[in-house]
């Protein structure tokens, strides 16, 4: 087994766990991208996503762009969310400007029968790189690795491609409900499956992304999306090596779930910008963390306006001095100014250590 520095940060991982910290620790999702000229550069020598996210070496050098640009309190995988499905053998492929698609999408009876779990070795590239990374962060931060939801990766494995209105997969989730349950099962098994092997590779904590749960209708959220991360986080290894490794788990439009999502098992939820913080807070915050919830758009304002609004999300939080991790409540805009996340990064810092010092 690989042997890993110690960690000289772990401020990240005891917010996750409720545990003190001196300041609120802020990592943003998709941090490694195309907003950074750094990231367009290496993006460009790979030729395509998939080589970037395929080459372990690629993937260690974009990951480790925003760590070595900004005081980041965690650095994430560089990957994508549609290596399980194409594990699987739908086959998936990129079109300049529309995103990603499957050529083989589950629409038979026959052909969701046929779903078999990622084939063993399929995704190594994806450890191999998760191992590369935590060897040269050398013990700076935390780093977290992540997967789809079975519900979001269902999302794309039945309509094809990304969707606006989900006709297609809803149409079988209405008529033909046992059909997508064998997807998400089978989903939820490879996913497990597939997080426990990144802890192994290395991951210091895991993240589950439902991007599309907050397309589904209440009740049909808890059968066909809840339900499913409920069984990954419950078949996750929580400790590698004597060490806790959190879990978080992502639903956008999800905050009017918040209470159910808290009741999953996982050590904390990510809010996305609509979500009442304070609100959420008082409600869930006695048993899991909290992650979120600034609104990437903020980051296209002026310097005072960017601290103004970090110093909002951070007051309604409150002066606590744990189970806080600031994020942006969604991916961040690949046309956001780099030096708009340097203010960023600096006001969570400093707010949140005056706020405490304040308490």
């Amino acid at each position: 087994m690989p042997q890993f520095a110690p960690l000289q940060n772990d401020t990240f991982l005891r917010a996750l766990l409720r545990q003190p910290t001196e300041y609120t620790p802020v990592w943003l999702m998709r941090q490694a991208g195309r907003y950074l000229p750094e990231y367009r550069a290496t993006r460009q020598k790979a030729g395509s996503f998939m080589g970037l996210a395929t080459n372990p070496d690629l993937a260690t050098e974009v990951t480790l762009q925003p760590i070595d640009r900004y005081p980041l309190d965690a650095a994430i995988l560089f990957s994508d969310i549609l290596t399980v499905p194409d594990a699987m053998g739908l086959g998936l492929y990129f079109v300049e400007g529309e995103g990603p698609k499957f050529e083989r999408p589950l629409r038979t009876e026959e052909e969701v029968r046929a779903l078999r779990l990622p084939e063993p070795g399929s995704l190594d590239y994806v450890f191999k790189a998760v191992t590369q990374i935590r060897t040269e962060l050398n013990g700076r931060v935390p780093l977290i690795g992540f997967s789809g939801s079975p519900w979001t990766l269902a999302c794309y494995m039945v309509e094809g491609q990304g969707s606006r209105e989900f006709h297609t997969i809803k149409k079988m989730l209405y008529s033909r409900p046992d059909l997508m349950h064998h997807i998400l099962a089978t989903n939820a098994r490879a996913v497990a499956e597939y997080l426990n092997a990144q802890i192994d590779a290395g991951a210091q904590a895991v993240m589950v992304f439902d991007s599309w749960g907050g397309a589904l209708a209440d009740g049909a959220y808890q059968q066909f999306s809840l339900q499913y991360m409920q069984q990954v986080v419950s078949q996750l290894k929580r400790e590698k090596d004597g060490v806790r490794i959190p879990a978080i788990v992502f639903t956008k439009g999800g905050a009017h779930w918040a209470e159910e999502i808290a009741a999953i098992g996982a050590d904390a939820i990510g809010l996305d910008w609509t979500a009442d913080l304070a609100r959420i807070r008082a409600a869930v915050g006695h048993k899991v963390a909290l992650q979120g919830n600034l609104d990437p758009a903020i980051l296209f304002a002026q310097p005072e306006q960017i601290r103004a609004e970090v110093e909002r999300v951070l007051n309604a939080y409150g002066k606590h001095d744990t189970g806080h991790v600031f994020n942006l409540g969604h991916g961040i805009s690949q046309f956001t100014p780099p030096e708009s996340v340097a203010v960023m990064v600096e006001t969570v810092h400093t707010v949140s250590r005056a706020l405490r010092q304040g308490a």
